[in-house]
């Protein structure tokens, strides 16, 4: 029961957040005299159908809440002494599947007719592929969590080897330390890669909440992306594709041939600072001082209404909500400000002293490397939060760029394999729970601690 309960929380709390969020966004730009976007709903009635709608479906069988309950039932009811807990897991996990009832839905797919058509049908002929993977997230969530309790225990023993025998050295203690914010690090520029240039790999709502807190002008990531796919080549005429910067040129009263990579190698680093004038630094600034006060309109209201549930908290509670506040939202700025400064460095500053001004430099740092500076320092921006947020934030983002890796989709006869990872995974998280709690970190082992110790 504790687990459904929290699983229905977990599934719906979100989903209503967002609907009630839209819906004053909406109704407070409709009191203001301000257009309404396609999405957008300021009726009161819309949004209690809304509403109904989320709960009703989350009672539904197969859904999030169902699956949640009948996995730790099936965990704890065969129970014994003589089986492992490990064993007990494997054989009784539903499978991630079981967390959507959509997930093995058959899409039609048309492929080229192996058949010979007649000129009265030139219908293509369509076969029906099932198809499997929209459970991946989570199975990537298990595999991330079982990687962790199986690293972290493996290292725990080392170290207590080491420190026994006299040889911890201080390099090992600074891997520990750094081991969170490396996986942060390393799990955003991939995220960030792929938002780059495979936004298809990535949730629908996390890309556009990523490209909600860029804020830039879409033309210049296609511009980057024609780079990198040799449809922007600089000195060439490619025709009105490659152009497609002239128009923001004209936008932003610029010289209109700074849009024209046959004429302008490169394009100035100005066009990608927008509206903050050619330097580098003072763009890098602006960008943090926005992106902190956008963060804070997040952050604040959620620090508050943490305070708000124990409301006998005397002032100096609030104190440290607004500053942890201030906290997350200067990494958010950094962790942004990083990305566009890394693009510079090595569009401007470092990387023309180092490869070069040629023209194929240049198109080689634009097809890729200016990118991936961005990409690879953004995520060492966590190391202005807290070392206990360092973890959980590590552990939420490691996923999702796991399956910037995978296929989205991928046929149905093959998803008893992503069954025995999850299983695998299940098997060992919940292991180490009832064995070892404190090797399940973060907010994840809180969870399951509050699941399945009496």
């Amino acid at each position: 029961m504790r687990a459904y309960l929290l699983g229905y929380a977990s599934s719906v709390a979100p989903r209503l957040l967002t609907v009630l969020l839209t819906y004053f966004t909406a109704y407070r730009r409709q009191r203001r005299g301000q257009p309404l976007a396609h999405s957008e709903k300021a009726s009161f009635a819309y949004v209690c159908d809304s509403v109904r709608h989320i709960l009703r479906s989350g009672l539904e069988l197969r859904r999030f809440p169902t699956f949640c309950a009948t996995l730790i039932s099936g965990s704890t009811l065969f129970e014994s002494k003589q089986t492992p807990a490990f064993t007990e897991t494997v054989v009784v996990s539903p499978g991630a599947d079981g967390a959507n009832g959509n997930a093995t839905e058959a899409e039609p797919i048309t492929e080229p007719s192996t058949k010979s058509t007649s000129a009265k049908d030139a219908t293509p002929n369509t076969i029906t592929i099932p198809y499997a993977g929209r459970t991946l997230d989570l199975t990537l969530f298990a595999v991330t969590r079982a990687l962790d309790v199986i690293v972290g225990e493996l290292w725990v023993r080392r170290k207590e080897r080491r420190v026994a025998a006299g040889s911890w050295t201080g390099l090992e203690a600074v891997i520990g330390r750094l081991t969170d914010s490396a996986i942060f690090a390393s799990s955003s520029a991939l995220v960030m890669w792929a938002w780059f240039y495979v936004p298809s790999r990535l949730p629908h709502a996390y890309n556009k909440w990523i490209t909600s807190a860029a804020a830039v002008d879409t033309r210049l990531i296609n511009a980057l992306r024609l780079c990198r796919d040799d449809r922007l080549q600089y000195g060439k005429d490619l025709g009105p594709e490659a152009r497609l910067l002239e128009g923001m040129a004209h936008e932003y009263k610029w010289p209109l041939h700074w849009g024209d990579p046959a004429v302008t190698v490169p394009f100035p680093c100005t066009m990608v600072h927008m509206d903050c004038g050619p330097s580098c630094e003072y763009h890098a600034l602006v960008r943090m001082l926005r992106s902190w006060r956008w963060s804070m309109a997040t952050y604040l209201p959620l620090s508050m209404l943490l305070v708000l549930r124990k409301p006998n908290r005397n002032l100096r509670g609030v104190f440290r909500a607004v500053l942890s506040a201030m906290r997350s939202s200067a990494f958010l700025g950094a962790f942004i400000t990083l990305f566009f400064y890394g693009v510079c460095l090595a569009r401007t500053r470092i990387g023309p002293l180092i490869l070069g001004k040629s023209v194929a430099a240049r198109q080689a740092i634009d097809s890729g490397l200016c990118t991936a500076v961005g990409c690879g320092l953004c995520g060492w921006s966590i190391l202005i939060e807290r070392a206990s947020r360092r973890k959980d934030m590590g552990l939420f983002v490691a996923p999702r760029a796991l399956a910037t890796l995978f296929p989205r989709r991928y046929a149905l006869d093959k998803q008893w394999r992503e069954t025995l990872v999850f299983a695998a995974s299940t098997a060992v998280v919940f292991t180490a729970i009832q064995e070892n709690p404190k090797r399940v970190r973060g907010v994840m082992g809180g969870i399951l601690k509050t699941v399945f110790v009496p």
